[in-house]
């Protein structure tokens, strides 16, 4: 019967815990960790939806340590995340875009996993009602003693888990676990992610290449000859161009309708923009897990290893044929 309440749905709190009962030494901390990131995710959720109403879009009068804006969303946003993340008793240390350090957890408070997360991306675009996200990826704290910023220089090839929360038409939280790539939407109606995309794959290739044209001058040669061929084909069709500007919004789409995702490295920007922990990490590492590929153009971007929390990084990701050809062309170029 249409409307009718499912008695039985999958959860995202219903499906972590079936997923923990499948490992025998699993002690149930990274199943408290990420309940506590689901209960930030929905109030972040809350808050955005009511942004406008409440004023709280505007400018909180100071700047992160990227020397952007900080909007007071970004700020409600990065609170809800660090206290939720310490409340869990699971985490020991904390790495967030907004902050210039490391957050260190009490220890009395003190759990196994070391969380990177970006609590707002795409803050830039919440005046103009574009969607906006969270992304988070968790580590496992590898040294014995106390934790340091060293302990959080792990190569994404190690996360645990990742995920991101898209804050569109509605809220939708894409998590993976390691194996596979799920999509959970949040039905308000019962306050629950339930599952509604189970085993997200990304096509092997797509109609659809994302980037920023307006630095097309900054961008290398081989930047440069791929997106040329793509947009004059040789033979059949020119791709598509779609972009966003919100990381979290041009992956999702990515990940759902294939294609490729670029944010080069620029002659201003030598290494790149986004972020290599809490932004290409995680990104990463759920489009390698659903069938895609990512890279900084020479090597894969989980086999990184960071040098600093908040390293930037060229990336290019999406369905495994179109990031190969990028490769190809990097190869060739490099001769």
């Amino acid at each position: 019967m249409s409307g009718q309440l499912d008695t039985n749905c999958m959860t995202l709190t219903r499906f972590v815990i079936a997923e923990q009962r499948k490992a025998p030494d699993a002690t149930g901390e990274l199943t408290t960790l990420l309940n506590a990131l689901l209960t930030a995710v929905k109030a972040v959720s809350s808050a955005v939806r009511k942004a406008g109403i409440a004023k709280l879009y505007g400018i909180a009068g100071t700047t992160n340590v990227q020397g952007e804006e900080v909007k007071k969303l970004d700020v409600l946003a990065n609170d809800l995340f660090i206290n939720m993340l310490k409340s869990s008793f699971a985490t020991c240390l904390l790495v967030s875009e907004e902050n210039d350090k490391v957050i260190e957890v009490e220890v009395e408070k003190q759990g196994k996993y070391i969380v990177a997360f970006d609590p707002l991306d795409g803050s830039s675009n919440i005046d103009c009602l574009v969607s906006i996200g969270s992304i988070f990826a968790i580590y496992k704290k590898e040294s014995d003693g106390p934790p340091t910023e060293q302990d959080a220089l792990i190569p994404g090839r190690k996360i645990v888990a990742a995920g991101y929360a898209l804050y569109g038409s509605a809220t939708m939280i894409v998590l993976s676990l390691g194996d596979s790539v799920n999509g959970f939407m949040l039905d308000p109606a019962i306050g629950e992610f339930v599952l509604t995309e189970p085993q997200m794959t990304i096509p092997k290739r797509g109609k659809i290449y994302s980037i920023n044209e307006g630095y097309e001058a900054l961008w290398d040669d081989a930047v440069k000859e791929y997106v040329r061929n793509k947009k004059y084909p040789k033979s059949g069709k020119p791709l598509g161009a779609r972009y966003v500007g919100s990381m979290v919004a041009d992956v999702h789409r990515t990940l759902k309708y294939g294609g490729i995702f670029m944010y080069p490295a620029t002659k201003d920007a030598p290494k790149g923009k986004l972020r290599l922990m809490y932004e290409c990490n995680p990104m990463s590492f759920i489009i390698e897990k659903a069938g895609g590929q990512a890279t900084t153009g020479k090597i894969p971007i989980l086999d990184v290893v960071p040098t600093s929390i908040h390293q930037r990084c060229p990336i290019f990701l999406g369905s495994f044929d179109d990031v190969n050809d990028v490769k190809a062309l990097y190869a060739k170029h490099e001769q």
